[in-house]
Formats: structure tokens, sequence, C-alpha cells
């Protein structure tokens, strides 16, 4: 396991909203204080010495509908920050606003592609369906919009189905967490059910894993949820037994493939109903597909201020992690309201 990390209390919440900073929104034609009511669930990327979020905003004000933005901070101890006055990915008037419109670009997860450039998953939100899509940057600041990221598997059959979550698997180099082949393919943990895995040949367009071989007959008539493998359930009683949810990318250790996942409890369970806390699945470095080894208790979960009272009450939900200057620093968001994070020192 990575740990124990140690939640930063003397700074923490290390964003919080800002109703000072205003965006002009090009499906409205307006201006929206794009991150004044909420901001949260951040991606982490060490680039150019600094580590920078991207992190997940929501405009409007209390008891609006809001949507949300993708916006960019950075900072040079990894746990000071400095933010980008607008968003750098956000539902525009093109293609994608089908998928992202009203709900926005929400939860993204980065990953680096080996040549210089970035991938990042992102769930869009159209307010019915959440659909896993793709996106790909040299900067961090200027990003082009793949699409669904199952658009194309299997003739279409997942491209419409609720998905989200995208934790690719990578090596850690350096430092820096770069996407890497298993046996000849790019592979990712996605999912807020159960956890799924999909493949890729090149990061941008992905095959979900299916549990059977669909032929024609019975098999080729079974709703979509049941032809998927899951690789991760939910346990009745513990602190996962609501959902389970992939966190920051994925990566290989020496002892296999380490997922850091974030789950939600169910009534009668370790912790009381409805809270979200953090644990650290190991799996066959081999096989994506084979678990060896599941934490039993939680390691990050809401116990502060800060975690306990916001938008959604006891929640710690972590979506980018960092190893930088020698230590690793873990970004979540807090009661789905603010962003804190939690540092461990390796001996």
């Amino acid at each position: 396991m990575l740990g124990p990390f140690q939640k930063q209390d003397s700074i923490n919440p290390i964003l919080s909203p800002l109703t000072t900073t205003t965006f002009a929104c090009p499906v409205q034609g307006t201006d929206v204080r794009w991150e004044g009511k909420y901001v949260f669930n951040p991606a982490a990327v060490v680039k150019d010495g600094k580590v920078y979020l991207l992190y997940r905003a929501e405009d409007g004000f209390w008891g609006d509908r809001s949507t949300s933005r993708i916006g960019l901070a950075w900072s040079n101890d990894g746990i000071r920050f400095q933010r980008r006055t607008g968003p750098v990915l956000f539902p525009d008037s093109g293609a994608m606003s089908l998928y992202e419109w009203p709900g926005g670009c929400e939860d993204p997860r980065i990953v680096e592609d080996g040549i210089g450039g970035y991938v990042l998953t992102y769930t869009a939100w159209d307010r019915q369906t959440a659909r896993l899509c793709v996106a790909t940057s040299f900067d961090l600041l200027r990003w082009t919009k793949h699409g669904p990221a199952f658009k194309d598997a299997y003739a279409g059959r997942y491209k419409d189905f609720w998905s989200k979550s995208g934790a690719i698997v990578c090596d850690v180099k350096e430092g820096k967490f770069v996407a890497r082949r298993v046996n000849g393919r790019y592979w990712m943990y996605w999912g807020d059910t159960d956890i799924f895995l999909a493949w890729s040949k090149d990061l941008i367009r992905w095959t979900p894993v299916e549990r059977i071989e669909v032929t024609e007959g019975r098999s080729a008539k079974e709703p979509v949820k049941q032809r998927l493998l899951p690789v991760v359930s939910v346990r009745k009683g513990e602190f996962d037994s609501q959902l389970v949810e992939p966190g920051p990318p994925a990566f290989v250790t020496s002892r296999g493939i380490l997922l850091i996942y974030n789950s939600c409890a169910a009534e009668n369970s370790s912790l009381p109903q409805g809270t979200y806390a953090t644990g650290q699945i190991l799996f066959d470095s081999g096989n994506p597909a084979q678990m060896i080894e599941r934490t039993r208790e939680p390691f990050l979960k809401p116990d502060r201020e800060y975690e306990i009272s916001g938008q959604v009450s006891r929640v710690c939900f972590v979506e980018g992690l960092v190893q930088f200057k020698g230590r690793f620093f873990l970004y979540y968001g807090s009661a789905d309201s603010r962003i804190a994070v939690a540092v461990w020192s390796p001996e």
C-alpha cells in the first residue's frame, strides 16, 4: 500500500470557490461565475518542476442547477496554488455540446502519453447520461476533444451507456505517470457502480472488456451492463458496500498494478451510510483483470469539518496523485465543495 498519508490541515482546503472570476460562456453568450459555487475532484500532473491541477468547477449559486468546467491551477510546492482566471476545458457550441450541455465537463484524470502529450479522461454530462470522454493536449491549456471513449466499440453499443471515471494504467518514470502497454495494449479501469476494464491501441478509442463473447442468440440479447466484465464489485457490510469507482491513474509497481479507488457505504456498513472513502487494490501486472489483494479498511475517510459539511456530506473523493520532490501528493474533493491534499513521505 501507499501511505500513510497525512492530511495537510494547516492549509486544507487548498482550493475553494471564487466568485470574482468570470468566463464568457460560448453556449449561453453571457459571463458566468464559472467557479463560484464549488471546486472539487482534481486531476494532477507534474510539468516543468510544478504540480498542475485540472479541477472541476461549478457555476451558479446555492440551489441553482450548475454547469461544470475544468480549471487549471499550479504550485511550486504541491500545496499552495495559483489558478488561471478562466477554464481550460468547457462546453462550447461545437459537436460535443450534444454530450456536454448543460451539465458540463466533470471529474478529470490525466496521464502522459510518452511522446510529449497528455491524455485526459473526463465525464461529459448532458443531465441525462454520463459519458466517459477523452481529450488530448501538449500544454495543458489547449485541448482537443475526441468524443466518447466507447463510441466506436462494438458498432456503437456503448456510446450512450452510462460511463465515467477512467483511470489509465501507467508506469511512474521520474515522478511522471506515463501510460504503458500491458500485453501490447493500453488498459483503463472505469465505472461507478462496479469497476470495469477497457483496452485501447491509441489511448483515444477504447473497447470495454466483456465477460462473454457476444454471439447471435441469447447472449446478444442481454442488457449491455450484463455483458461487461466487473473486475471490482461492492462488498456487503464494508466501507465499499454501495459503489466502487476508480480514483487516480493506476500504476505498475514491483508487486503488481496498484489502483486507488473511491467508494460509498450502504446502510448497515462499517461507515455511516453515504460516506465516501478511499481504498487500494492490487492487480496482477500481467493480467489487469486479476485482483490480488484489496484493503479491508479505507486509508482515507472524511473526519474533518471541510470533508463532512458541503454539497454532499462526508466525502473524500480522490482523483489526483503525483510523486513530487520525493513525496506523494494525493488530491481529493472534500464534501464535493472544495479541494484538499494529503501527503506521504516514503522512508
